[in-house]
């Protein structure tokens, strides 16, 4: 079975799923280097069902998935990225990474 990454966005403002905002997913390959292992987009229900690359795969390390909230905050955003960085241990599992945004904060959980 081959285990996925995946995220929701959600606009707490609007009570909205957030459209179309760009996604990068990175793995830290040594203590000074990320390599990216996956990008999307979120659809019209703000989620990226798999960011993953279709030759990668969960495994175990530390992680950090980008946002670029800065063309869906036009034209005034106070946030221009906003990066979650995670550790995966458990490889036998999906993982889900929510983010609640707002043009002033966000927060985010380890989702199911």
């Amino acid at each position: 079975m081959t285990y996925q990454i995946t995220t929701h966005v959600l606009d707490l403002v609007q009570g909205t799923p957030a459209k179309h905002i760009p996604a990068v997913l990175e793995k830290l390959d040594n203590p000074d280097s990320w390599k990216t292992i996956g990008n999307g987009t979120t659809n019209d229900d703000g989620r990226i069902d798999n960011i993953l690359n279709d030759n990668e795969q969960v495994s175990s390390g530390t992680y950090r998935l980008t946002f670029d909230v800065s063309s869906y905050f036009e034209p005034d955003s106070f946030y221009s990225t906003i990066p979650i960085t995670f550790n995966i241990t458990d490889t036998n599992r999906n993982y889900h990474v929510p983010l609640l945004l707002s043009r002033f904060g966000y927060s985010t959980y380890r989702g199911s």
